[in-house]
């Protein structure tokens, strides 16, 4: 599977000027450190000032909907990342999470005039956890802050 960021052509500075939040889950931390270290040092490559990022660190991957919408009530954003990591255990509760959250994501893209981007890696097993975070399949943390300059470079 290629990444999806190899797609898109940015200036250096694509994003200066622009502030965002991101809003990390804690649950299976070890992969969404890994995914906000390459969202955050992407943002930053395209030229977002360190004061211009706005982490917001919840418990689990279902507070991430209302962290999402707290961070933007309490700060005035350009666009929201949210980061979480489900992966698949023995019981139906994957998929309640996962259908939960993007429903969850979705509604908030819909209530506010600020794009909510959805970087939420829903995997069946640890190894596709850590291939999608930085390992043999690229960082989808990367993958989504190249998503969300590119989005408000063409809402501009």
């Amino acid at each position: 599977m290629k990444t999806q960021s190899s797609n898109i052509t940015l200036k250096s500075n694509a994003a200066s000027g622009k502030k965002f939040g991101i809003v990390k889950s804690l649950w299976n931390s070890t992969i969404t450190t890994r995914l906000y270290e390459g969202c955050y040092h992407t943002l930053l490559t395209y030229g977002v000032k360190k004061k211009d990022i706005i982490t917001l660190e919840v418990p689990g991957s279902f507070e991430l909907i209302y962290g999402s919408k707290k961070i933007l009530e309490k700060s005035k954003l350009d666009a929201v990342i949210v980061i979480g990591s489900i992966i698949k255990g023995e019981t139906p509760h994957f998929g309640f999470i996962s259908q939960s959250i993007s429903n969850g994501i979705k509604d908030l893209n819909i209530l506010f005039d600020t794009p909510f981007l959805f970087c939420v890696s829903t995997d069946l097993n640890i190894e596709q956890a850590m291939d999608r975070s930085g390992g043999k399949l690229g960082n989808k943390g990367t993958d989504c802050a190249i998503a969300a300059i590119q989005l408000l470079k063409n809402i501009a």
